[in-house]
């Protein structure tokens, strides 16, 4: 009688079944670690769109001679508001010119709202040196793609905001979690201010890992900022879709009382008060009142308003003007505004960077930037460690099957 053969299996053999689970269980891993990475390239596209954003109407101008503020000469001086408006109609008396505002930044253009025949409605540079018109803005140029891929990713405005919108904010929330918990791993954080430590000689994975740590420890301020403004986006949008104000200010209609217009001899209005007093009147009601826009009144009993920034510039004000008697009719200060309304009314310009001119914008871009290079050391680090582990665990699951394939040889 022949007698079986016992079954005989090596050490590595006999784990070669248990070990499979294992290694099994590490590729369903590996496999949710792969799928992790488009949302790492989404907060990175949501990064760098951002810094865009921030210096956008920069490199716009960069881009177009036609935005700059050009001085003919050293000692040019700029025209004020009325002669402006007095150029403007003088030398394009089709427009009617309906507002005119000074971006932040004397090396930008004057920007004209016009009403052309037929209705059509444009904005023009114009060079505040001359009044010429230098060209007209687009109806979507750099500045308005960028902030719309960054704030919305170009989705459309239908029925309140959209789900772009919802998707961008929400990120406020990981990323003030992601500095929470950041702080708590990397102990003492501070000597980072202090001892930093990038090692260019020791391997792509530690210069990443150090490049994060430094760029997160530097960027605190940064992040802290953009995600709790970010996060007030996303309030923002919720409350705003379920017709929810926690605003204190009644909007004021922008009429005069017809009886208050006083009629000339053949029954038409009297010429308005000059642009230029229309500003004193709003400096003397806003003491340190940075005037740079001004709202012509659209008809006969509209109202000139007069608005800008002043000692806070995270927050603008505004006075409304007859036009003809040079009567404050309203006005929106800071005075009026609820604490929480000082917060709220503050995220937009915090998060950025449009309240001090270039260099806060340069700051805000700079700091984009680091938080942008720190999210993409994050990815090629995650990258490189799941890569490595994935190789590992294919290697070990080729090497089971082997010896599997083995054991089942020598079995009776």
């Amino acid at each position: 009688m022949q007698r079986s053969r016992p079954t005989a299996f090596t050490d590595s053999e006999s784990e070669s079944a248990p070990m499979s689970k294992k290694s099994r269980s590490k590729l369903w891993f590996l496999v949710h670690s792969w799928l992790a990475l488009p949302i790492w390239f989404f907060v990175l596209i949501v990064c760098v769109t951002g810094t865009l954003a921030v210096v956008s109407k920069e490199i716009m101008w960069l881009a177009y001679p036609e935005m700059r503020a050009t001085a003919p000469t050293d000692d040019a001086v700029r025209l004020s508001f009325q002669q402006l408006k007095e150029h403007l109609d003088k030398e394009h008396p089709e427009a009617i010119v309906t507002s005119l505002y000074q971006p932040d930044g004397d090396y930008f253009a004057l920007s004209a709202n016009l009403t052309l025949p037929g209705g059509q409605v444009t904005t023009a540079y114009v060079n505040p040196y001359s009044g010429a018109i230098q060209g007209y803005v687009p109806a979507f140029d750099f500045r308005r793609f960028t902030r719309a891929l960054h704030g919305w990713w170009l989705v459309p405005f239908t029925n309140g905001y959209p789900w772009g919108w919802y998707l961008v904010a929400f990120l406020g929330l990981p990323m003030l979690a992601s500095l929470v918990t950041g702080l708590v791993v990397y102990k003492r954080f501070w000597k980072g201010f202090f001892t930093p430590v990038l090692r260019l000689r020791q391997g792509a994975r530690i210069f990443w890992g150090d490049l994060h740590r430094l760029s997160g420890i530097w960027s605190i301020w940064f992040i802290a900022t953009i995600s709790i403004t970010g996060t007030w986006f996303l309030i923002q949008a919720i409350l705003s879709d379920n017709q929810i104000s926690i605003s204190s200010y009644s909007p004021v209609t922008s009429v005069i009382p017809h009886a208050s217009v006083p009629l000339t001899a053949d029954g038409s209005p009297p010429p308005m008060i000059s642009l230029d007093r229309a500003m004193d009147i709003a400096r003397e009601k806003i003491p340190g009142l940075d005037a740079s826009n001004i709202f012509l009144p659209s008809n006969t009993y509209g109202t000139l308003q007069a608005a800008g920034r002043s000692w806070y510039p995270l927050m603008g004000q505004s006075v409304d003007i007859h036009p003809y008697t040079g009567e404050i009719t309203s006005w929106r200060l800071l005075s009026d505004r609820t604490t929480l309304e000082f917060v709220t009314e503050s995220m937009r310009p915090l998060h950025t960077g449009d309240f001090g001119g270039f260099w806060i914008k340069a700051i805000w871009a700079f700091f984009g930037l680091v938080l942008s290079m720190m999210v993409l050391s994050g990815l090629l680090i995650w990258s490189k460690r799941t890569a490595l582990a994935t190789a590992a665990a294919l290697k070990r699951e080729a090497r089971g099957e082997v010896n599997r394939v083995r054991a089942a040889g020598r079995m009776p």
